[in-house]
């Protein structure tokens, strides 16, 4: 029989808890109890998926060489979800293309300095296509993933992937390398990506796995048959497996590297970006310096090298940076190291201790962004005299030592588009108007130390019924670079040598100081 209903029957029902927590406390028969407990499970389920975290992965989907012309000249894919068939055509559109259309230059009309062309693309179906291309090459690296990668990571390892190639290729990247190695690039791009996941893009790391045509004519050399060459050929891979397991020096082994002459070569270099306000007052400044070094050592010496950032914010030239009685303080940020540096060692005492790869190899990595002394100062005065004439102030200063001098300098003053001719009156150098570039370009040879020179000029314009805004001005640059500088107070306080058999080692220091973004507004 049914049970009564009523409200005795619906009292004597117990009722269960988690189905009140779940359903809003709706209180429930015992004739609807399954019912009940039913809907209970599917909103159990329901609000237990709603709170799993849906993964998230940073990798690559797949990894495209495009010449100038935008065709394909290698492709690797390693993941589904992304339309690879329409890339080629979505990088023409987005990027090619819109690259050569901005040309553009803020507010009158000139090239930007990064020529219109954005590294970060995002493409109509979600996915993001970063583009990577060295300088004076007409070949770019495009990765493309469907998911919010780590942008920077994969910028890092399409800037490492060029660098490994280079290195295989007697540091050239243009069409016709990739095209006539396109066998060796695969088989990159296959140990530095696993399964879209970058891996390490050290050349001295790579060259033990992946072996050149001078690698197996240095083992054709050796003599014997095909089958024991093969054979040597998996030996010196299995140490080199065993080598990187182990935690061993995998970047040079011992008795491998002999020199006559044993020598180093220590090359500071840094590049300094700024951003002035048209009376000289510093906006903004940074320094990011490259420390690289060049190893011609035989055996397996270790190297000690001290590295100490000044807190007085001074130019130091060369033949001062071997002074250690300076203390550290700057704002040092983003240091990075090679591999073989002892980072145990180097949080202990502050010295890089390592053994060296043979050749060359960039060392560590730094920036600094306080305690800078600027190389230059400038202030600039633009006065528009009606709509057919500008008169343009500029007033550069040196502030490094009177015995330093640039090797090179040149100022490029933006003028507007319709501008006819320039005339100009100069403390020193040479100035001419380029009507490519829509500047007056200011070439100055030398510019020594704890000087100023001037540049006066009448620019002439072209007479236009539309009026010009005065307000959307793109700023001044400054181009050069300064021998035996360091502006960042950087200093190397020890460089030594160790070797089992003591021969005595020649050593080389050598600073140097370019600009990056060296902007003044106006």
């Amino acid at each position: 029989m049914r049970p009564e209903a009523g409200p005795r029957a619906a009292a004597a029902a117990p009722t269960n808890p988690s189905v009140e927590d779940e359903l809003g406390h709706l209180v429930v028969g015992s004739g609807a109890m399954a019912t009940a407990q039913a809907a209970a499970r599917r909103t159990k389920t329901t609000v237990t998926r709603s709170l799993e975290v849906k993964p998230t992965f940073s990798s690559i989907a797949a990894v495209y060489f495009f010449n100038g012309r935008g065709d394909v000249l290698i492709q690797r894919l390693y993941r589904d979800g992304v339309d690879h068939a329409s890339i080629p055509a979505w990088y023409r559109t987005h990027v090619l293309n819109a690259s050569l259309a901005a040309v553009k230059f803020r507010g009158y009309g000139g090239t930007g300095r990064d020529g219109g062309r954005k590294p970060i693309v995002l493409l109509p179906n979600g996915d993001a296509m970063l583009t990577y291309r060295p300088g004076n090459s007409d070949v770019a690296v495009v990765a493309v993933t469907s998911s919010n990668a780590n942008c920077m990571m994969i910028l890092q390892f399409l800037v490492g992937l060029v660098g490994l190639v280079q290195s295989y290729c007697d540091g050239k990247f243009h069409e016709e390398i990739v095209k006539g190695n396109f066998v060796l690039i695969l088989e990159l791009l296959d140990d530095t990506l696993d399964h879209g996941y970058p891996q390490l893009t050290d050349p001295a790391l790579a060259k033990a796995f992946i072996y050149q045509k001078s690698k197996s004519s240095f083992l054709d050399k050796l003599g014997g048959s095909s089958g024991e060459r093969e054979k040597r050929k998996k030996e010196l891979q299995a140490q080199a497996s065993t080598m990187q397991v182990t935690g061993a020096v995998g970047w040079r082994k011992d008795g491998s590297v002999k020199y006559k002459k044993n020598e180093v070569y220590l090359d500071v270099t840094e590049s300094v970006s700024v951003l002035m306000s048209s009376n000289g007052d510093v906006l903004s400044a940074d320094v990011n310096g490259r420390i690289t070094m060049r190893s011609c050592l035989s055996g397996m010496p270790e190297v000690k090298l001290g590295l100490v950032v000044n807190s007085g914010g001074a130019s130091v030239p060369a033949d001062h940076a071997h002074d250690s009685n300076q203390t550290a303080g700057c704002s040092v940020k983003g240091v990075t190291f090679h591999p073989c540096v002892n980072l145990g060692r180097y949080n202990e005492s502050q010295i890089l201790s390592f053994v060296p790869p043979d050749g060359e190899f960039e060392l560590a990595k730094y920036r600094v962004t306080e305690g800078i002394h600027l190389p230059f100062k400038a202030t600039t005065l633009m006065t528009e005299q009606g709509r057919t004439r500008i008169d343009v102030t500029v007033k550069i200063r040196s502030e490094y030592a009177s015995n330093v001098s640039t090797a090179r300098c040149v100022v490029l003053i933006p003028v507007p588009m319709q501008t006819a001719r320039a005339k100009f009156q100069l403390s020193a150098g040479k100035a001419v108007y380029d009507p490519q570039r829509n500047a007056l370009v200011w070439k100055i040879k030398k510019f020594a130390g704890a000087a100023e020179h001037t540049l006066v000029a009448t620019v002439e314009l072209i007479s236009t019924a539309k009026e010009r805004s005065g307000t959307n001005r793109a700023p001044m640059s400054l181009h050069f670079q300064l021998p035996n500088l360091c502006v960042s107070g950087a200093q190397v306080s020890q460089l030594q040598v160790w070797e089992k058999s003591g021969y005595t080692v020649d050593k080389w220091v050598r600073w140097n100081t370019r600009s990056g973004v060296y902007e003044i507004r106006m």
